[in-house]
Order: C-alpha cells, then structure tokens, then sequence
C-alpha cells in the first residue's frame, strides 16, 4: 500500500509538472508564442532570425538544443536584438517542444 502510494505521488508529480511549456497551456493541447528578452539599448537591427529546440517524449527522453547564445553563434548573429520563446505541448507528458527563437545582427 506504501508503494502504491509513492508511485501515484511520483506520477502525478511528472504529469503535472509545468516546466518549459510555457506561460499558459492546456492539458490536451497547447501552442504560445511569449516574448523573452530584448536588447534595453535598442540600438541591433532585427536582420536575422534564428530558431533552436528541444524536444521531450514522454518525460522519458529529451533532446536538442534550446540555448540562445549557441542558437546565435550556429547562425552567425553576433549581436542579438531579441530572444522569444515558443512551445508546444500534446497530452502534456506525450510530446512537448520549447524552442528559442533569437533575432539580430
């Protein structure tokens, strides 16, 4: 019975966690676009744009690269203007996507 009982609080503890999916989701079905961080001196153009992810499969695996200072050295930004995020999330635990979305020079 004490076993049960940590399994079914172990459970829901992955089922219901929220991490990486964004500022709002639903449990079925989510896909947000949410503003990040910009450049306070506002003085980078927004001429390239740039997107990196991480994808996780049933909180059993997750993979990819999610990083805004690696998305933008991979993709020859040395100045960045922005940093939006986005995510998408099925079932909540089935699929989940959070990417990076980097814009400057």
């Amino acid at each position: 019975m004490k076993m049960k009982l940590v399994f079914i609080s172990l459970l829901s503890v992955f089922l219901f966690a929220n991490c990486a999916i964004g500022p709002t989701h639903g449990h079925i079905f989510s896909s947000t676009k949410f503003a990040g961080t910009f450049n306070p001196e506002n003085n980078v153009k927004a001429t390239k744009e740039a997107k990196g992810c991480q994808f996780t499969v049933l909180y059993i695996f997750s993979v990819g690269d999610a990083g805004a200072g690696s998305i933008a050295n991979k993709n020859g930004i040395n100045k960045i203007a922005t940093i939006d995020h986005s995510s998408l999330s099925i079932l909540t635990s089935l699929f989940r996507n959070y990417c990076t979305i980097v814009s400057g020079e």
